[in-house]
């Protein structure tokens, strides 16, 4: 050593040296290269500086031994005293030489790159890195450690690993991950799949326990106090026991025209399958309409008129080919009383079978309805009974009966709050005045519809002053297309009457009107004897008569 410096080139160390010689052989014509020498300084710190480059003169090639040499003592300075031919031809990229030239060159394993200490320089055993479990690795494949020192080493080289994964403060290290993972996952799968099936069974007898209080009010249940069941009868004479005497007699009647159609009641007359019922319910039929009739068990049936008359308000239709009717009896008007209790059975605004009931307020109640054409042959004229049964539109025609089932009066009318009285063609509401036709009337004019189809009404053989305002029923001057007043020959002519007279009593009972008068005389048959009075010039006299009859319409 005479300046330091080697004379020849020197190995340029790209990675850690492994225990043991390795034997490689440079090629065959070398090629110059810059030189590099370790230095050292006596502190012991390490480093690599680059040398000055030198040319080399071709040497011949020959083998060269590498091996990790023994520690020495700390020398200030190595140099290295033999020339070392290059493995390899100079690369332009500096690619380290692993292996033959080329981009095909094996990549060398993956090391933890250590500086290389100077000769003489005390080197600490190589500390294993962890797996990031704590857990001490091997060292990586291929590397060998360097001899190991007898003497004791700082605690400092123990401390810290670089190149392993960091321990977290306050936690344990878990055991590697391994064949006891997939043991744990599948326990931990089995366990998620039990807890789901206890949900289910769970839910399942939740809901069962759930439903079982919905439905039965609770997990005891409760059971209120009731009367058991009973056979359904009721006395004969109970709104129950009427009802249930009178309805299977009692149908619906459904009429449709040309240009209006209606909804009424009527009741069976006798097993043939004539029904009695109103004027006014058929009406809307006109010559070529139809007629339905539903009875009260749902059966239903066509229907033809037999006959009609608007002055009583009463028509008659039969059903055919419908068995096991059964009639309605019909009872007798003159000994209905004020106050009897009654039973009204129909179909107010089309709802079939209703009942109501309620009691007789007043008998002999003059009334007149209809009048829509203007006039006046569809006027009808009754001595109706009234009643506070309710009674709506529809209920017209139907039966009203007394404590036996027995049809006292057929319902026609209702009075009105707004309207005054009126036929059930309208669409008021009941307000507790009813009216009916007394069954009487009732049975006279349904013989004769059925035995004529017309019906007769009795005649005085008058012309009335309608447009009189003062009491009693007036005689007119001169009657319709300038016929006499009083008939020739006529009823009132053979008892007496004259143009001018004012008509005030019928049997012994006032007459205020002359609609009342029509009234009284229509509650009789023809051939009946009235006994009137009445006022001329001033004077009363009495006169008695026979009622002719004249054809009704």
């Amino acid at each position: 050593m005479e300046d330091g410096k080697s004379t020849g080139p020197k190995a340029k160390w790209w990675s850690r040296p492994t225990a043991g010689g390795t034997t490689r052989t440079a090629p065959d014509e070398p090629t110059p290269v810059q030189d590099t020498a370790p230095t050292v300084d006596v502190t012991g710190a390490t480093g690599v500086t680059e040398a000055h480059a030198a040319e080399v003169p071709p040497q011949p090639s020959a083998p060269e031994t590498v091996s990790y040499p023994p520690a020495p003592e700390p020398v200030a300075s190595v140099v290295a005293t033999q020339p070392v031919a290059p493995l390899h031809e100079p690369d332009q990229y500096s690619t380290p030489p692993y292996g033959g030239p080329g981009p095909w060159a094996p990549a060398p394993p993956v090391q933890r790159p250590v500086p290389t200490p100077a000769h003489g320089t005390p080197v600490p055993p190589q500390y294993a890195g962890t797996n990031g479990a704590g857990i001490p690795t091997s060292p990586a494949p291929g590397l060998t450690p360097p001899p190991q020192q007898p003497q004791s080493q700082p605690t400092h080289w123990l401390q810290y690993d670089p190149w392993g994964a960091p321990r977290q403060p306050l936690t344990n290290p878990g055991p590697p991950l391994g064949a006891d993972g997939g043991r744990k996952k599948n326990r931990r799968g089995s366990l998620l799949v039990g807890a789901v099936l206890l949900a289910l069974v769970a839910g399942g007898i939740g809901g069962g326990i759930g439903a079982y209080i919905e439905r039965n009010g609770g997990l005891t249940q409760v059971e209120l106090p009731q009367t058991g069941h009973n056979s359904g009868g009721r006395a004969p004479d109970s709104v129950a026991g009427i009802a249930s005497s009178a309805l299977p007699s009692v149908v619906t009647l459904h009429v449709s025209g040309t240009t209006e159609s209606g909804t009424g009641t009527g009741f069976v007359l006798d097993k043939s399958g004539h029904i009695l019922t109103n004027n006014h319910v058929v009406a809307p039929a006109g010559s070529s309409g139809e007629i339905t009739v539903t009875f009260s068990g749902g059966e239903t049936a066509r229907a033809e008129v037999v006959g009609k008359d608007s002055g009583y308000d009463l028509a008659v239709v039969k059903v055919t080919g419908v068995s096991g009717l059964k009639p309605l009896p019909l009872g007798n008007s003159d000994n209905v009383q004020v106050g009897d209790p009654v039973v009204a059975i129909g179909a107010p605004f089309d709802l079939s079978n209703t009942v109501t009931s309620g009691i007789i307020s007043a008998k002999d109640r003059p009334i007149t309805a209809g009048g829509e054409k203007g006039d006046g042959s569809d006027i009808s004229y009754v001595d109706a009974l009234q009643t506070d049964a309710p009674i709506n539109p529809g209920n017209s025609g139907g039966p009203l009966v007394d404590t036996d089932a027995h049809v006292i009066g057929i319902n026609s009318a209702i009075r009105a709050a707004d309207s005054g009285s009126s036929t059930e063609g309208g669409q008021a509401g009941s307000i507790g005045l009813g009216f009916a036709i007394p069954i009487n009337q009732g049975k006279r004019v349904a013989e004769e519809l059925i035995n004529t189809g017309k019906a007769t009404h009795p005649v005085i053989g008058v012309t009335l002053d309608m447009k009189y305002t003062g009491d009693g029923a007036k005689v007119g001057t001169k009657g319709a297309a300038d016929k006499p007043a009083v008939t020739p020959g006529g009823p009132g002519a053979k008892a007496g009457i004259k143009p001018g007279d004012v008509i005030t009593e019928v049997d012994g009972r006032r007459v205020h009107s002359g609609e009342e008068l029509i009234v009284k005389i229509r509650a009789h048959r023809p051939g009946d004897r009235l006994d009137l009075g009445l006022t001329r010039g001033g004077k009363d006299l009495s006169i008695s008569l026979t009622l002719g009859s004249a054809t009704g319409t």
